[in-house]
């Protein structure tokens, strides 16, 4: 199966009166299609290899290929490009611009892309997709909490992106609206074949997952897929 996230080496520091050492030498191999749940004690590196293997942040040493290309390569608006045509991002806490609508904030990455002809369409697919067709025209203190994440959902495969971040994707939702998350979640990786990566420290949201990693003091501590 073919490779679409690859790191060997990677590893980050930040750096201040003392160097924090965050990822120390990380490989790691996802396959096009694969659902993979990165956990994790607090401060072990998990969001901080989400955002390296994506670009947001820099990398202190190591390769990362994305679909093959190397990461270290690229300028930042290279990197920045492909984010926007490649990458769909779900984070925590939303993330959505509260004086847009639903539709409009599932409509920016494609004016980023400058895709504003088909933009509106595609948002309300988008939004059709999660269950929120009711909800075009509402700005996000119009909606739950649940809502808002699949606003999110939608904004993050508006773009129908090859990678797909999360970042604890359920972390403020409860119970209830965290299954029906996941449950878009593994539909969308099961339908539309996106590649998925998602960081979490809930065992029943890591378990929709195909494969899960564990992390602990930047390393990779062990990598099971379902069935090993």
């Amino acid at each position: 199966m073919k490779t679409m996230i690859r790191s060997k080496g990677l590893k980050k520091v930040y750096e201040g009166e003392v160097g924090v050492h965050a990822l120390r030498g990380v490989d790691i191999s996802i396959a096009k299609g694969e659902m993979v749940a990165v956990m994790g004690p607090s401060g072990c590196g998990k969001t901080t290899l989400l955002n390296c293997l994506s670009g947001l942040d820099d990398i202190s040493a190591g390769k990362v290929w994305i679909n093959g290309k190397d990461l270290n390569s690229l300028s930042d608006n290279k990197k920045t490009e492909l984010r926007a045509l490649n990458m769909g991002f779900v984070f925590q806490f939303y993330n959505l611009l509260p004086v847009l609508t639903a539709v409009e904030n599932v409509e920016l990455p494609l004016l980023l892309a400058d895709k504003a002809k088909y933009a509106n369409k595609k948002a309300k697919k988008a939004l059709d997709m999660v269950g929120l067709s009711h909800r075009y025209d509402h700005r996000p203190s119009a909606l739950s909490g649940g809502e808002r994440q699949r606003v999110t959902i939608a904004r993050a495969i508006v773009n129908e992106p090859d990678i797909i971040w999360a970042d604890e994707p359920t972390g403020d939702l409860d119970t209830e609206t965290s299954d029906m998350i996941m449950e878009i979640l593994c539909k969308l990786n099961k339908k539309n074949g996106h590649t998925m990566v998602l960081v979490t420290h809930e065992d029943r949201v890591a378990g929709r997952a195909e494969r899960i990693i564990h992390m602990e003091s930047g390393v990779i501590k062990s990598d099971c897929s379902k069935g090993d």
